[in-house]
């Protein structure tokens, strides 16, 4: 069985700067949360290449934020199930620490894109904007759902209620 989500983020520790990725077929969406977790921001779009410079590219970004964990968007079908996207996702966690060894953590990224395109249509973005922006937007959509949940766990282990 699939560890979850707070399991696996278990390993960032309490504090400090955590990357989120939206992985897709040609880019990758960067966004960055400061060291208290408190606000996810967009950072820039990755258009991929291969691999390697793919994540000398995310190694070089950690290094300069100095980024303790890494919460990659896991793109399941609308059923739950884990489709080619999400395996490509699961794939390219499995081939990073060749380059960039930090904890990872998946996040259910269902709709993040589409709530995404929505801001920027109500924000009135220009087609040519959204498609620039779109996927590091994504990224901290994804991001900000993840930090939001790690401050609601350690608030509710700060009260002594239960959490999952």
């Amino acid at each position: 069985m699939k560890e979850s989500f707070v399991e696996q983020a278990a390993a960032f520790g309490a504090a400090g700067a955590l990357f989120g990725l939206d992985i897709g077929e040609k880019t990758i969406g960067v966004a960055v949360c400061d060291p208290s977790r408190m606000v996810a921001t967009p950072v820039e779009t990755i258009r991929r290449k291969k691999f390697t410079p793919d994540a000398e590219r995310l190694a070089a970004l950690a290094a300069e934020r100095n980024i303790v964990g890494i919460v990659l968007g896991l793109p399941l079908n609308m059923d739950g199930t884990e489709g080619p996207s999400a395996q490509r996702a699961r794939a390219f966690a499995r081939n990073l620490p060749k380059v960039l060894d930090l904890p990872v953590a998946f996040w259910d990224e269902r709709l993040s894109t589409a709530a995404m395109e929505r801001a920027l249509v109500g924000l009135d973005a220009s087609r040519a904007k959204r498609a620039d922006k779109i996927d590091e937007m994504a990224a901290a959509y994804i991001l900000q759902g993840a930090i939001d949940r790690l401050r609601g766990l350690m608030a509710d282990s700060n009260s002594g209620a239960s959490g999952s």
